[in-house]
């Protein structure tokens, strides 16, 4: 009989988060888990004291995915800052459950908005902003701020609702909430 494989807690993490993808957050449990991994309880709980550990840890690996998705650029947009607010969106269309897990939990509970935004979550973002605002870091930021609350208002009514895509009126809108930013830049509004 070969020796049984083991299940690392990478494994679990992996898994926790296909639960969330799949059939939603909420649903991430000692069984759910260790039923995707082909396993009983035990490893689940051996390696973490907590399923609540376990939903931790799948958000930091969901938020590592989503960040990778959204800066994977294809350079099929006019400005790298409005394909990154695009694959936001796209994100929230595409995965509704991780999204939903991400961004509609409690697990910024405490946190301003100022300072979630200020985060090291969205450096790579904020670098690709810099360079094509031509922006210092607090420049970057006050446009980042702008235009992700605009992106992030679209991506969540699509990600809990049952609407069209629309991705004509997106792109208008996100080019509209960039332009507008890059005003009060220049006006020594940020």
């Amino acid at each position: 009989m070969p020796a049984r494989a083991k299940v690392t807690k990478e494994m679990i993490i992996d898994a926790a988060v296909e639960v969330a993808r799949e059939e939603g957050a909420e649903n991430i449990n000692a069984r759910t888990v260790s039923q995707k991994l082909g396993c009983s309880t035990q490893p689940v709980m051996y390696h973490f004291e907590r399923i609540e550990d376990v939903r931790i840890a799948a958000h930091k690996k969901a938020l590592e995915f989503h960040i990778n998705y959204v800066t994977n650029l294809s350079g099929n947009y006019e400005r790298p800052m409005l394909e990154v607010g695009m694959r936001h969106i796209r994100f929230a269309v595409e995965e509704k459950n991780l999204f939903r897990f991400l961004f509609h939990s409690n697990y910024y509970t405490g946190i301003s908005i100022s300072d979630w935004l200020a985060e090291e979550n969205f450096g790579s973002v904020l670098s690709i902003l810099k360079i094509q605002a031509k922006a210092d870091d607090r420049q970057a930021h006050s446009i980042f701020s702008q235009i992700f609350l605009v992106t992030h208002g679209i991506a969540s009514l699509l990600a809990n609702n049952a609407m069209v895509y629309d991705e004509a009126y997106c792109i208008k809108t996100l080019s509209s909430a960039y332009f507008g930013a890059m005003y009060l830049l220049k006006e020594g509004g940020l």
